[in-house]
């Protein structure tokens, strides 16, 4: 699943088709994805303009004219391309095959703006992706929203906040993590990766992080650190283009060549001095990659 640095990337790939354009039309071409669609989806959008595009944790919000926002999530293996009158622009060397069968095109932004008419199409061969649409004032009350924690690339996440929600909690500390009341858009893939960064064992308990008083300790800091740092480096470079995930461009991130640790079983840790090997273990279901030598 497209975690946040891919989502960031899609946005910053939509915005110069999709920001000011008007929606001449919307095209829906079923009536659910993994949801059904809203009720009017298509009216409620056609002859809008669109003021902006943002993201919230792992969801792409495009704000309208008339004060809603429509909130799209890619799933597993949705994606959007930009289409330039009948030519399509897909630019970049792929190394993953993208779904290119029409069958699973089921959403059609037929836009139009200063520079001429464009399609944004949205492509879903699973249909785990869904869209909904919400007043933006009301947006932090939605059931998607209410309940995240900070973004992790945003100013409310430190140590000090994460020692209050981490206070006595014998949960394995990746687990906590994953843990979207704790922080937005983390996924399993860049907490390995930054629990390697901070070389803290997934396993161990969050509570170990904090002392008796409440207060972070320094491996808390480093971890926080980590999280910033692992999260700007894969936006940087474009996300990752694990199975389908591309960008709107039709271009492919790299960051996945500079996993550290992620699907990397079997292979030598990359700390220096460590000798350690990369190791694999399952919790809550999902594999979990780490460096047993240097991880504590």
């Amino acid at each position: 699943m497209p975690e946040l640095p891919e989502v960031e990337t899609v946005k910053r790939g939509l915005a110069p088709a999709m920001e000011g354009a008007l929606v001449a039309r919307l095209e829906l071409r079923r009536k659910d994805l993994r949801f059904p669609f809203p009720d009017a989806l298509a009216d409620r959008v056609s002859g809008r303009t669109i003021v902006g595009l943002g993201r919230r944790a792992k969801y792409l919000l495009v704000d309208l004219d008339d004060g809603n926002t429509l909130i799209s999530h890619l799933g597993m293996s949705g994606s959007f391309r930009i289409e330039e009158g009948a030519a399509s622009a897909t630019p970049g060397q792929f190394h993953h095959a993208r779904s290119k069968d029409e069958k699973h095109d089921h959403v059609v932004f037929h836009l139009q703006g200063p520079d001429g008419v464009r399609r944004v199409i949205y492509n879903d061969p699973r249909r785990f992706g869904f869209m909904d649409m919400i007043g933006r004032a009301d947006l932090a009350a939605h059931p998607f929203f209410r309940d995240l924690g900070p973004e992790p690339t945003g100013n409310e996440l430190g140590a000090a906040y994460l020692a209050e929600r981490f206070q006595d909690k014998a949960q394995p500390l990746k687990s906590a993590l994953l843990d979207q009341k704790n922080i937005a858009g983390l996924g399993n893939i860049y907490v390995c990766e930054a629990l390697w960064r901070a070389h803290l064992s997934p396993l161990r308990a969050a509570g170990t992080l904090v002392t008796p008083g409440g207060r972070p300790k320094q491996r808390l800091d480093l971890l926080v650190a980590s999280i910033r740092d692992v999260i700007a480096d894969a936006i940087a470079a474009g996300g990752s283009s694990l199975r389908d995930h591309i960008q709107a461009d039709g271009s492919l991130g790299y960051f996945q060549h500079s996993f550290s640790v992620y699907d990397r079983e079997g292979e030598a840790c990359g700390t220096p001095g460590c000798g350690g090997t990369v190791g694999r273990i399952v919790q809550a279901g999902r594999s979990t990659f780490y460096c047993a030598a240097c991880q504590k």
